[in-house]
């Protein structure tokens, strides 16, 4: 019932894995889902018993291509209209219901990505500035943050409802920009979810895709800087150890 595992081991063979072209690296934007924790796989299962009770699709549970392709990393307004494109009022009060089932169930499954601690780790070192860019509720967002115990990292919090327009719109990370008073120029991005990689990069900032789920193909689609499997993959740090080596990497932002 969970969401499979996507097999993406060649995704760290695509063509790039340079964030030389940042001068000087200043800040990094996260995603929340998929990017910081691996809960895609919660979301599924929620969304899928739930829309069987009330008989959506005939009661036939919906797939995970279903799943990826009208609900991962969207927010619950897009969602809703998805879902429940005639009745948008029971579409939002459908998708609060199960952000709650969700929180009950993220206490006790909450799993990190791979090498978050150590990138982590690596950002606090160089004294980068950092937010966390989400597209998720504020309840579920300040929740995940602080179950991952990075409620001290993060800068600032930005939600899709705080904007005009969510993810797959820029105007989530540009208000990021805004808040931590840095440029594109001096920011990376990472993200996901074709959705989050799409708002990245219309904000003009080079962004890295995970395979955390998604399969490589389809987040290539959006145009990432690079793909890399979690925060492990020997792509990321040649990259990060590139830029250190180049003296692009600006210390002592905090």
């Amino acid at each position: 019932m969970a969401i499979s595992s996507v097999d993406n081991s060649h995704a760290s063979l695509d063509s790039g894995g340079s964030l030389s072209q940042i001068a000087p690296l200043e800040a990094v934007l996260f995603d929340i889902d998929g990017t910081l924790c691996d809960t895609d796989p919660l979301h599924y299962s929620a969304f899928r018993e739930m829309l069987k009770e009330i008989g959506f699709n005939g009661g036939i549970p919906i797939t995970e291509e279903f799943f990826i392709a009208n609900i991962a990393g969207k927010h619950n307004e897009d969602i809703a209209s998805v879902l429940f494109p005639n009745d948008h009022e029971r579409g939002l009060k459908f998708t609060d219901d199960k952000e709650a089932v969700f929180r009950r169930i993220v206490k006790e499954k909450i799993e990190p990505v791979k090498g978050l601690h150590k990138f982590t780790k690596w950002i606090e070192d160089r004294g980068l500035k950092r937010a966390a860019v989400t597209n998720a509720p504020r309840e579920n967002a300040e929740l995940m943050i602080s179950l991952l115990g990075l409620s001290d990292f993060f800068h600032a919090v930005i939600l899709g409802s705080d904007c005009d327009r969510a993810k797959p719109f820029p105007d989530p990370y540009l208000m990021a920009l805004e808040v931590l008073k840095v440029s594109k120029e001096h920011t990376c991005v990472f993200e996901d979810s074709i959705s989050g990689i799409k708002a990245g990069v219309a904000a003009g900032m080079p962004t890295v895709g995970l395979t955390t789920r998604n399969p490589a193909e389809l987040l290539m689609q959006a145009k990432p800087a690079f793909l890399i499997k979690d925060y492990e993959d020997p792509k990321l740090w040649t990259a990060l150890d590139e830029l250190d080596k180049m003296g692009k990497v600006k210390t002592g932002a905090d």
